[in-house]
């Protein structure tokens, strides 16, 4: 392994930003920013001998500064969707902003993405850690918070999620990489496969109801793989209120889901121990500049957030994301690659 750092720019505020590069001995590569613990760049290997980038992103530190979308980061406190803005947590109102409509979405205004993280960078692993002081976007307690990435001898990035609380409160971490196994261009032609029999019926406000639906008989079944373009079009409510696919998927085990591209010949496995993933299709990715000179735009990505169930505080029998003071949370989600 060897990890390497690089400037990247500075924020609005002149804070520096740093990029840390790590790499395995197969040539794979992470490239991770301490702005937002934010998935600059992905190397993986290909068919062709060589190495795609296989996650979108911008060369600036402005550009993630500036542009919405949140393009390979680190989400938190609570990712996803917090129905109304609010919640009650031991027979207290805590209000929240408001930054999706009538919802709370990804921590609010200024979430985890949008902070400076400390980096420890160890010979195998990036170490991102912060402390969310009590009342950070509303949310109670000082919250503790790291997230390792790590590249295994096998070609997985494995991120590590860790949080501990002084006081009762939230806790729901993901990451929010828009992979594209070809690097760019759309991604409608990628073979997806998810590993769920259920997933959660949203509003029109892409806010789940707490109705679990089966796949089976629609859209959504990805129980087989196909491409994630062959029924994003079809005529179903669902998909009209996401504008395609932006639905949590109830996972029925450690294998969420398998990508492949039969362009580069990369397939991606996403491993977790989380009992959710959110399936977004890139729908609200409106064109833009990306990466050396790249554009993308609508579909060209999928982002895979392994998580708990979204608006989990107010819907029954959804898994809770309530934190209890002084107690550990961990949490494992790696994506493994290969070449067919």
């Amino acid at each position: 392994m060897a990890v390497s750092t690089i400037p990247f720019g500075r924020t609005a505020a002149g804070e520096p930003v740093t990029a840390y590069r790590l790499e395995n001995e197969n040539g794979m590569a992470v490239t991770v920013l301490d702005y937002g613990a934010t998935i600059q760049s992905l190397l993986v290997p290909d068919r062709a001998g060589g190495f795609t980038d296989v996650a979108l992103g911008y060369d600036t530190a402005a550009e993630y500064e500036s542009n919405g979308g949140y393009l390979g980061a680190t989400i938190g406190r609570v990712g996803n969707r917090i129905g109304g803005a609010r919640f009650s947590l031991g027979g207290v109102e805590y209000v929240l902003a408001k930054n999706d409509g009538e919802n709370h979405l990804h921590g609010g205004v200024r979430g985890f993405d949008k902070c400076l993280w400390s980096c420890d960078a160890k010979e195998d692993k990036l170490v991102f850690s912060r402390l969310s002081p009590d009342g950070e976007e509303g949310y109670p307690g000082a919250l503790r918070v790291s997230v390792t990435f790590s590249l295994t001898k096998d070609n997985a990035l494995v991120i590590a999620y860790d949080a501990v609380s002084d006081r009762d409160t939230l806790v729901n971490l993901t990451n929010h990489t828009y992979f594209n196994l070809n690097g760019g261009g759309s991604a409608l032609e990628h073979i997806l496969q998810i590993n769920a029999e259920r997933f959660c019926e949203a509003d029109a406000g892409c806010l789940p109801t707490g109705k679990l639906l089966p796949v089976a008989g629609t859209p959504f079944d990805f129980r087989e793989p196909k491409p994630v373009g062959r029924d994003i079009g079809a005529d179903c409510e669902q998909l009209r209120r996401g504008g395609g696919y932006d639905h949590n998927f109830v996972l029925s085990g450690s294998t969420a889901a398998v990508v492949y591209s039969q362009s580069s010949g990369i397939e991606m496995t996403v491993k977790t121990d989380m009992p959710g993933m959110q399936f977004y299709a890139a729908n609200g990715l409106d064109r833009r500049a990306g990466k050396a000179g790249s554009v993308m735009g609508p579909r060209d990505a999928v982002c895979l957030e392994t998580q708990l169930f979204p608006n989990g505080m107010n819907c029954y029998g959804f898994p809770s994301p309530v934190l209890r003071a002084g107690k550990a949370m961990h949490s494992e989600t790696a994506y493994c690659f290969a070449v067919r």
